[in-house]
């Protein structure tokens, strides 16, 4: 077995100290080298964040400090224009430290298809967004398939994609030549070649490494000769590799998920660098089994890609484009790499919502992110002249915070006056969620504001403006 390698969890800020520069002259944003050194550690800050360290003095204890850092998963970049990258990973569980890098997730168009169609599906892959508290997801790359085994179709094909969009490009076939074709188009743009396998390896090393982009090495089913073939691929020159141990969908998608599973753990827990690589998950495959309708396939599609993301691609080729197939996958994806140390929030402070006058209503919530964008929406729905303060809460939820004393009359009174709403409005109306209404009594004395309970579903907010603003004096 080999040596088991040092996880950046293991690695203590003292470590990292010892090969920075040791100023302590702040340029990194933080007051000393072993405050750096600290959130370096936490995976707050990045190595490469100290200016000094990139002297050439300090040359050598830089790239032992990377070294130091470098993560059991190996991080791979692809693309040119625009880049993505895959792998990066420090530890199996998310709660052990924060996931790194998003899996990217890229969408097929086919040599079969003609070039006005490519080029459609094209533009909707690259504009497809949804706003997400606060956040724009979006698709991430394209897989060009070769399905004819035409090299100069398949070179056509990539050429239109090349043309229609800067997103970084997988290349798929198993023909050496018509990679080949497809890579006269676009080698520049460092696309990941899809894929090299036991029968093919030699042709694929060589146009990896004459062009000088990533390799995916193939054996669906067989971690076994996957391991060799990585094995091999290295000692021709390869170093940036990208595993795929197969995908298979319905009664395969156990035998899948132990296999990625199995690869990450011989990576995160006993220091196998041949298993120290991004995986490819390609729930696209679900499309070429048996015979099935669009909506089962794109039904097993959803929940392959899904599974897959959490146990532990790296990278996710599909096929459905639909809203309700694709949407699921980049907010699970959101969810599950943001840091789980930190609650997602917003800058608390005063908000102001379209032309307020001095007897505009003002309310009140938590920065948690999902709160305020939902209070947000609500309240531009309703199309009211209003003002927001959003208090620091520590990325609770009202409910939570109020739960937590993290929202209390105190801090209510507080976030008042820090505000500034007092010189803007000429009534002392304040609206508190409906979820906090047990503070109402609290607040007042710790204000001088009289309160008045919102719904506690913010959507409730239009109707209780229409119906009772402005309060009446004496209710």
């Amino acid at each position: 077995m080999s040596e088991k390698k040092k996880g950046i969890r293991e690695i203590s800020p003292i470590d990292v100290y010892k090969l920075l520069p040791r100023t302590n002259c702040g340029e990194c944003g933080v007051p000393n080298c072993m405050a750096f050194a600290t959130k370096v550690v936490n995976g707050e800050a990045v190595a490469g964040g100290c200016p000094p360290i990139h002297d050439s003095q300090y040359k050598d204890a830089f790239s032992k400090l990377e070294k130091l850092l470098a993560p059991p998963v190996k991080a791979i970049t692809i693309g040119s224009d625009r880049k993505i990258t895959v792998g990066g990973k420090h530890v199996l569980q998310r709660h052990e430290f924060t996931y790194q890098f998003p899996p990217p997730i890229a969408i097929d168009v086919s040599d079969d298809m003609d070039a006005a169609a490519i080029n459609a599906r094209v533009h909707k892959i690259a504009g497809f967004s949804y706003g997400y508290i606060g956040r724009t997801l979006t698709l991430d790359a394209i897989a060009v398939r070769s399905v004819t085994g035409d090299a100069d179709r398949f070179k056509t094909a990539v050429k239109v994609v090349v043309e229609s969009s800067d997103l970084p490009l997988i290349l798929c076939t198993n023909d050496p030549g018509v990679m080949k074709a497809g890579l006269d188009i676009a080698g520049n743009k460092r696309p990941l070649i899809y894929a090299a396998t036991s029968k093919n390896w030699r042709e694929m090393a060589d146009l990896a490494v004459s062009h000088g982009c990533p390799l995916v090495a193939s054996a669906p089913g067989d971690l076994s000769l996957l391991r060799s073939l990585v094995k091999t691929l290295q000692a021709c020159g390869i170093t940036d590799i990208v595993l795929d141990p197969g995908t298979f969908g319905d009664e395969g998608l156990a035998g899948t998920v132990f296999s990625f599973t199995a690869i990450r753990k011989a990576a995160c827990r006993d220091g196998d660098s041949l298993f120290g690589l991004p995986i490819l998950g390609t729930p696209i495959s679900v499309w070429t089994g048996q015979e099935l309708s669009d909506e089962v396939n794109r039904w097993q599609e959803v929940y392959t890609a899904s599974i897959l993301m959490t146990r532990y691609a790296d990278l996710l080729i599909m096929h459905s484009l639909d809203g309700w197939a694709v949407l699921p996958q980049l907010i699970w994806r959101f969810g599950l790499y943001t840091d789980p140390r930190k609650p997602v929030s917003v800058e608390p402070g005063l908000r102001v919502f379209g032309n307020p006058g001095p007897d505009a209503p003002v309310f009140i919530t938590s920065n948690y992110a999902l709160t305020f964008f939902t209070v947000e929406s609500d309240i531009k729905a309703a199309k009211i002249d209003c003002y927001l303060i959003v208090t620091e809460t520590g990325g609770l939820s009202v409910e939570a915070a109020v739960a937590g004393r993290y929202l209390n009359a105190e801090k209510i009174g507080d976030a008042l006056r820090n505000s500034g709403v007092e010189e803007k409005v000429s009534h002392r109306y304040l609206i508190l969620p409906g979820l906090a209404a047990r503070l109402s009594g609290e607040t007042e004395e710790a204000s001088g504001w009289q309160i008045l309970v919102g719904p506690r579903d913010s959507s409730g907010i239009g109707k209780m403006i229409r119906e009772h603003w402005p309060p009446q004096e004496g209710n």
